[in-house]
């Protein structure tokens, strides 16, 4: 058994997929779009191809509410695309959900793994995390300054 897909709330599903694809790189998956024309279904999303997805549905997000919906989306990568993704940190402007701006001093050593928290400007809360942490303070020690 695995996670299939997890639904999200926002309010233009093209909006949302495009902030997806250029922070994450998460693909619409074309074989699912006419959930998404023709019923008013989700607009599926993927970075693997489809095992797992996120489901874009129109409505509203939670917002600020703490309770509302699930509490957060991880996503796992290895000690590479997070490096990856901390070099391009500075273009993305993101946020976390107290509304600081994300920045590499914000990424949370687990001592088994690493982790990085931001929002979605619908207000979901996201996650990325790799297991590979031996890997990652390697590249941590060799992370330009930015």
């Amino acid at each position: 058994m695995q996670i299939d897909h997890v639904e999200l709330f926002v309010p233009d599903r093209r909006e949302a997929a495009a902030w997806f694809r250029r922070v994450l790189g998460l693909q619409i998956l074309p074989e699912h779009e006419p959930w998404a024309k023709d019923s008013g279904g989700p607009l599926m999303i993927s970075s693997d191809g489809g095992s797992t997805k996120l489901a874009l549905f129109e409505g509203t997000p939670p917002g600020d509410h703490e309770t509302a919906g699930y509490h957060r989306v991880a996503f796992r990568v290895s000690a590479d695309e997070l490096r990856s993704f901390l070099i391009r940190l500075p273009g993305l402007e993101l946020t976390d959900h107290l509304g600081r701006r994300v920045t590499k001093e914000l990424l949370a050593d687990h001592r088994q793994a690493y982790s990085l928290y931001f929002c979605d400007p619908f207000g979901h809360r996201l996650e990325l995390t790799s297991y590979e942490h031996e890997e990652m303070m390697a590249l941590l020690a060799d992370l330009p300054d930015m």
